[in-house]
């Protein structure tokens, strides 16, 4: 299966070697991100610093290798600016136009746990304890 990662669960499999990273990294399944998604990593860089006690350069490594290994494919906006009109009229934060306008041009689902994002019935969400009973 198809799925947008938001940037929590990135950041989810940064902060802890869990679930979240084992998910990323050993499903079958196939993930993207908007290129949204590194600027937020970017703009966290120090909160992810003080979460896992790694140095920003650490994180950085770490994040690489977990995009690498789980064949994250971050997809410019260019890509599915066609569907971003649409995206904002269906997500419930702003915000979060990003992730519905890339699943609804992929026509996938989106991996969050952000419960917010539910509150629309154009895109299926996935939380991470849904995708573990997959």
């Amino acid at each position: 299966m198809r799925f947008v990662v938001d940037a929590n669960i990135l950041f989810a499999a940064l902060i802890k070697d869990g679930t979240t990273r084992r998910i990323l990294l050993f499903s079958e399944h196939e993930f993207f991100s908007p290129d949204f998604s590194i600027e937020e990593f970017k703009k966290h860089l120090p909160e992810l610093s003080e979460k896992t006690g790694l140095e920003a350069a650490e994180i950085n490594v770490l994040f690489e290798k977990i995009a690498k290994s789980a064949a994250l494919k971050i997809v410019p906006f260019e890509k599915f600016f066609d569907a971003k009109s649409q995206a904002e009229k269906i997500s419930p934060d702003a915000g979060d136009a990003a992730y519905f306008a890339l699943a609804l041009h992929l026509n996938c689902a989106i991996w969050s746990n952000d419960k917010e994002m539910k509150n629309q019935d154009a895109i299926k969400i996935f939380s991470t304890k849904e995708l573990m009973q997959m």
